[in-house]
């Protein structure tokens, strides 16, 4: 407290619990959380509008797997926004988190001053930011007309200002993809999607939805190796990559546009969280957490895109409630609930898988657990194996390495210091 310097100046609110963000995790956990029973639920975001990112997402697509219903991002936000509002959660725009600690405090800022909220249970839902020209170092010039997909998403969607007419677009990504049909729509020129990797950064629909059903190119195992213009972006060279990733010599290729679209990944905002002192997990770029969602600091949870970088907003938000739920318990019952069992198994990736969620367990039973393959994978078998002996094999499908792959599987009793290793064998 000395360092804020402004102890007498503080206005000191206590909560039930209180979830940072208001995007699509943020608006459901909280409600999630004051349905099972946090009486006082405050929703935090510094943006001076509700929902994150899906206000601009005009799209339909949302809501089938979780509503069976095909909503907008406007449309999908505004039925929990609503719900908020009747159960008489507390929505402060404007706010800035400035730190929160292992007691369960946070510090904001807002027009009002600044503020002291006292919380029994904290839910992360911050969500995550777009990968820039300064994450890839691509060479060359450094001329106008370059954006992130997200940015010139908003500008079209939102302001109605066409980024430009003779499009590139770097990356597979989802949101890439979306513009790229959005752009040709609006009667751009988009003259091609690059994508580095040798197959399809997006989801399998969005590639036909957005690309083959608009004729618009796909070049898959090449990157952009040099920005060329002086004032506005007039050209980029484009090259073949090597199985490393590594630029061909003798493949380069000349595309002349007005633009450069970049939809190369998302980065978990998590300067919060790591300056708390919760455990970050180096492959999702969030928080390490048990199967409730919870951090390694008791009382603190994580949701939403701070927590992994979803495909769907409804696997998220069913996920979001999970976390809304457990902080409401903790709230309610403090320490005495399971979720601060010290007994853990560490879960960790094997054989051909990136990462999973839950990385901890500290309960037996039938566990919801998410992950990603390193690759493409046809017909393979997935194994979960307690302390090298297996309890769980099943099969996968075709599976896209972008695709969130959900399952659950029973846990027998276990040992301290027990280690859960998931595998693919193909």
């Amino acid at each position: 407290m000395e360092k804020l310097g402004c102890e007498k100046k503080l206005i000191n609110v206590t909560n039930d619990v209180s979830v940072i963000g208001s995007g699509p995790a943020g608006i459901v956990a909280g409600i999630s959380a004051r349905e099972f029973g946090a009486k006082k639920v405050i929703i935090i975001d510094r943006n001076n509008w509700i929902g994150g990112i899906l206000p601009q997402c005009i799209h339909d697509g949302f809501g089938i797997e979780e509503m069976g219903i095909s909503l907008t991002g406007p449309e999908y936000i505004d039925k929990y926004v609503e719900k908020a509002k009747n159960l008489g959660i507390t929505v402060m725009k404007e706010t800035t988190v400035l730190k929160i600690n292992n007691e369960l405090e946070i510090f904001a800022v807002s027009r009002k001053g600044l503020m002291k909220i006292k919380s029994k249970s904290i839910i992360l839902a911050m969500g995550c930011r777009e990968k820039t020209r300064g994450n890839l170092i691509i060479p060359g010039d450094r001329p106008s007309g370059i954006y992130t997909a997200g940015l010139a998403q908003t500008f079209i969607n939102l302001y109605n200002i066409m980024p430009g007419k003779n499009i590139v677009i770097l990356g597979s990504g989802d949101v890439g993809l979306i513009m790229a049909r959005r752009l040709k729509i609006e009667g751009a020129n988009v003259k091609g999607v690059i994508e580095i990797l040798p197959y399809p950064n997006g989801l399998p629909r969005n590639v036909v939805q957005c690309l083959k059903d608009y004729n618009i190119p796909l070049l898959l195992s090449h990157t952009i190796t040099s920005i060329e213009g002086k004032d506005r972006i007039n050209k980029v060279i484009i090259s073949k990559v090597d199985k490393n990733k590594k630029p061909i010599p003798d493949t380069e290729k000349i595309i002349k546009c007005d633009t450069l679209l970049l939809s190369v990944g998302l980065i978990p905002e998590n300067e919060i969280s790591r300056n708390a002192g919760i455990i970050l997990d180096d492959s999702t770029g969030g928080p390490l957490v048990n199967q409730y969602y919870r951090t390694t600091i008791p009382g603190i949870y994580a949701c939403g895109n701070c927590l992994q970088v979803y495909d769907t907003v409804d696997l998220l938000s069913i996920h979001a409630k999970i976390a809304g739920k457990q902080s409401a318990k903790n709230a309610i019952k403090g320490k005495n609930h399971n979720n601060y069992a010290e007994k853990n198994i560490i879960v960790k990736p094997g054989t051909g898988i990136k990462y999973i969620i839950p990385q901890m367990i500290n309960k037996t039973g039938i566990i919801d657990f998410s992950f990603r393959l390193e690759k493409p994978n046809k017909f393979s078998k997935i194994s979960f194996e307690l302390n090298k002996n297996e309890i769980f094999r099943g099969n996968l499908k075709y599976s896209n390495s972008t695709g969130i792959i959900n399952m659950k599987v029973k846990i027998p009793n276990y040992s301290p210091k027990s280690i859960l290793e998931v595998i693919l064998n193909e």
